[in-house]
């Protein structure tokens, strides 16, 4: 049984077709275009690129930034601009000749790392994505949960928690909103703390390696940012309590972050002892993709 799955990134579109066990049987990259209706156009010809090596399907899931709308049916809340307001699910069946089910990416993140990644057998996962955004997603007893507004997991748009007085009033949000989570933990967020201590903005690889260094300003520039991710996954686990946070995203891959969140956590958390697990995507930036596909059943 054939599964695809979509996942539309804010650079690179993917589609791949998964078999019953959920192992890879072809996958194909191609840049993210600039505008809606070529971006619409080549999702619809990359599932037609993969249905011709694996045969027809009669459905495709996508993971996405940004979410529907209950109320309207329209997208919304995307960084990926060109979405908003769009009727993408509908617009993509035509296109594509195929039925749609579309889904948050932090939400497929979470879907596929709970199914069978690395949060398998937890009942409770939050997914964090913190790479040039910071989203999140909740799935319980292997389901998504998305909520009545379709926002569940939406951490990156609250404020910043704890905050010091250094970090008020924050920076302006693109969602309308200050002193966001996603200005803060986001990698774009990290650069950007980097480039005001500074006046440069590197690669936030590059910072990190500065910080391995022992330079100074880069260490407290990741010290901050551990701090921060920190508390924002504090008010998570007050809020939701999980088993497990699964971490996707650029960010993911700072070996730093998995040794000092969980006493960050347990500092800010009304409990008696913080006891949760924090683990890096097994799937990387294949989750999202794999996450689309299972947003249908296998058929």
């Amino acid at each position: 049984m054939i599964q695809i799955g979509v996942d539309f990134g804010g650079t690179k579109i993917e589609a791949a077709a998964l078999d019953s066990d959920g192992a890879f049987l072809v996958r194909r990259r191609i840049p993210t275009p600039d505008n809606y209706a070529s971006a619409i156009q080549a999702v619809a010809d990359l599932v037609a690129q993969v249905e011709a090596e694996v045969g027809q399907v009669r459905s495709i899931g996508v993971g996405l930034p940004g979410s529907i709308s209950p109320r309207t049916g329209a997208m919304r809340n995307a960084n990926t601009v060109y979405l908003n307001g769009s009727s993408f699910r509908e617009d993509l069946a035509k296109a594509s000749g195929r039925q749609v089910r579309i889904a948050n990416d932090a939400n497929c993140l979470a879907l596929s790392e709970a199914r069978d990644g690395a949060a398998a057998g937890a009942h409770v996962t939050f997914a964090v994505i913190i790479g040039t955004g910071c989203g999140g997603g909740v799935v319980v007893g292997g389901e998504l949960v998305e909520g009545a507004n379709g926002i569940a997991g939406e951490w990156g748009h609250i404020p910043l928690p704890w905050a010091r007085a250094e970090e008020l009033p924050g920076p302006d949000c693109w969602c309308g909103q200050r002193n966001c989570l996603e200005k803060w933990i986001s990698g774009t967020g990290f650069r950007k703390d980097y480039e005001r201590r500074t006046g440069q903005l590197l690669q936030g690889e590059q910072i990190v390696q500065l910080a391995r260094a022992d330079d100074p300003i880069a260490t407290a520039t990741l010290d901050d940012y551990i701090d921060r991710l920190g508390r924002g996954l504090a008010i998570i686990a007050n809020i939701l309590d999980p088993d497990c946070f699964v971490m996707g995203g650029g960010m993911s891959n700072v070996t730093e972050l998995y040794a000092r969140l969980p006493g960050i956590i347990d500092r800010h958390t009304f409990s008696d002892g913080w006891q949760g697990r924090i683990v890096q995507a097994k799937w990387g930036d294949s989750s999202g993709v794999r996450g689309a596909a299972h947003l249908w059943p296998a058929s």
